[in-house]
């Protein structure tokens, strides 16, 4: 099934780099054994995905009058996302990922130029016509298009990310309206299953609550009271984890849509996080569905259900 969805979020032009450790040690030079670049960044990672698995996806982003744009522009254009949504600014984001030999990686965004850009709002209410959820990053400068997403009535799904608290006062704007809410495991205050419990009891709104356990795999909350554990799974192996949280948040809303079953939907977006750590690149090894299918039939994972709630 083919959704509309519409994702908000920076591009920004990303140089991945190998890295022997962390912390890093001092070298006055040194010759890595690759090196990528190219689009990345929440909002592009999320629509690659989207695109990939067959949504129709408006990417509402905003891109700079300069080289590095130039580039993002044709990746974008030879990947059928660049689209009347993308807007300009005198210069582009950029970012570098230092990625360690385990795949663990440290980010390096510089989003300067795009954190002062005010999206034109008419632009996003017209993307939102017809479509079936609105994916709004927390870019800063997706923070006043949260209202009008809500006053159209369309879905909101966020991922957090590295979030500490519940009452976080940056992400606040997002939490208060969100449908879908994802973050990761890396920071949170508390178990999984506890964050769940205490999401659902500060965020009324919220109907959903998933947590990327990294190793551990994906912890899914639903406001009926079910909790879903699903083990993490790599068929390819680690070889960088950024990306990853993108690629599982991404994929749990396309199948969630499709197909109306979370758990089905949460056992699929494991499998398409697991084969993304096999790439160097973020969200470089997008899946389509019918390689989902195979995927899943080779080395599919299962959800365990149990109770949030008391």
């Amino acid at each position: 099934m083919t959704s509309k969805i519409v994702v908000v979020g920076v591009t920004s032009l990303y140089m991945s780099v190998p890295v022997d450790q962390f912390p890093v040690r001092y070298q006055p030079s040194r010759s890595p054994n690759w090196l990528r670049a190219g689009a990345a960044g929440a909002g592009c990672h999320i629509a690659k995905i989207l695109r990939a698995l067959g949504d129709e996806v408006n990417l509402c982003t905003v891109i700079g009058r300069d080289p590095p744009g130039a580039l993002i522009r044709t990746e974008l254009a030879g990947g059928g996302l660049l689209g009347p949504c993308v807007v300009e600014a005198q210069a582009s984001s950029l970012g570098v990922v230092l990625v360690a030999p385990d795949g663990r990686r440290m980010g390096h965004p510089y989003l300067a130029m795009v954190n002062s850009v005010e999206y034109p709002a008419d632009v996003f209410r017209q993307s939102l016509r017809g479509a079936d959820v609105a994916i709004l990053t927390n870019s800063r400068f997706a923070r006043p298009l949260l209202r009008h997403a809500r006053r159209h009535g369309v879905p909101i799904a966020v991922d957090v990310h590295l979030i500490t608290d519940i009452d976080d006062c940056y992400n606040q704007p997002w939490l208060e309206v969100a449908d879908v809410i994802f973050c990761s495991h890396e920071r949170l205050p508390c178990p999984p299953a506890e964050w769940v419990k205490r999401v659902f009891e500060r965020y009324p709104g919220c109907a959903i609550a998933g947590i990327g356990c990294a190793a551990a795999g994906c912890v899914l909350g639903l406001r009926d009271g079910r909790l879903v554990q699903v083990p993490a799974a790599a068929p390819r192996g680690i070889v960088s984890t950024a990306g990853a949280g993108d690629t599982l948040f991404a994929s749990f809303v396309h199948g969630w849509l499709a197909t109306g079953n979370p758990i089905k939907a949460v056992e699929r977006a494991v499998l398409c996080a697991g084969w993304a750590i096999g790439d160097s690149f973020p969200c470089e090894a997008t899946l389509t569905g019918e390689q989902v299918d195979i995927l899943e039939a080779v080395c599919g994972v299962r959800a365990v259900v149990s109770h949030w709630k008391p």
